[in-house]
């Protein structure tokens, strides 16, 4: 299955529909120039003629019907179809996606098709979005909006260093110890419902604009960081770097 077909099909309906309605119009107006002059003979034709788009608008409308009601949304998402479609689209654009069905992560958005109800999840937000290319350029639009908005590195590296300071007074651990990220967000975010504003997928992508500034900054009082890895995959956290490449952040140690 292909919506691009079903949207083709539907684009040149719509266009016979759209022309039928014109006419209506124009044909409304002279039946009602032809009534206030008293011109029955053109009233009558007018009206003929407005009979004759009604059947076609009529025709045309069921036509559409007919085609959209044929269309299987569910099938179209749970065959695969949507998903293949959907990463073609986004390889055209250059956009980099990982994960498999029903979720993938666009980072740093996350994406969830839902073939229950025939939406597609963006992060929390749902879309009634069966054309994998709009889909396409609702992710981008984002992804745009996103890396336009401010981010100040310096408070954000603060606020990392105060959580990792914690971490390690709580651990009795000394400076220098490599901390777990998911550590420091439990600590930067401490209120389950706190997380609903500033999810891990925000967490993510605010590393990912610190790691592109990664040797330029220190914390107010000169510490450097740098981040490190781990065997424990689970811990990981997915970014992509400047060049589009992704990275693996797993801990953060900071030292002067």
């Amino acid at each position: 299955m292909d919506y691009e077909e079903l949207y083709a099909a539907l684009t040149s309906l719509t266009g016979e529909l759209e022309t039928s309605l014109s006419q209506s119009k124009k044909l409304l107006k002279a039946i009602d120039k032809d009534l206030a002059f008293g011109n029955l003979e053109d009233l009558l034709s007018s009206s003929e003629k407005l009979q004759e788009c009604a059947v076609s608008l009529q025709k045309t409308a069921e036509e559409t019907r007919k085609k959209v009601s044929s269309f299987d949304a569910k099938s179209y998402i749970s065959s695969g179809d949507y998903a293949a479609q959907m990463l073609t689209c986004f390889r055209e654009e250059g956009i980099d996606v990982s994960g498999e069905y029903p979720v993938y992560e666009v980072f740093p958005c996350r994406v969830k098709l839902d073939e229950e109800n025939q939406e597609v999840i963006i992060d929390k937000k749902r879309f009634a979005c069966l054309r994998p290319k709009k889909l396409v350029e609702l992710v981008k639009a984002i992804q745009d909006r996103l890396n336009k908005a401010s981010f100040n590195a310096q408070t954000f590296v603060n606020e990392l260093y105060d959580a990792y300071s914690l971490s390690l007074l709580k651990g009795k651990k000394t400076e220098g110890t490599d901390i777990y990220l998911t550590v420091l967000y439990k600590a930067l975010v401490p209120m389950s419902r706190s997380r609903k504003d500033y999810d891990m997928q925000s967490f993510a992508f605010d590393l990912a604009r610190l790691y592109q500034v990664r040797d330029t900054i220190v914390t107010r009082d000169n510490h450097h960081f740098q981040f490190g890895s781990s065997r424990n995959a689970s811990k990981a956290i997915r970014i992509l770097d400047a060049d589009g490449q992704e990275q693996f952040l797993c801990t953060i140690s900071f030292y002067r």
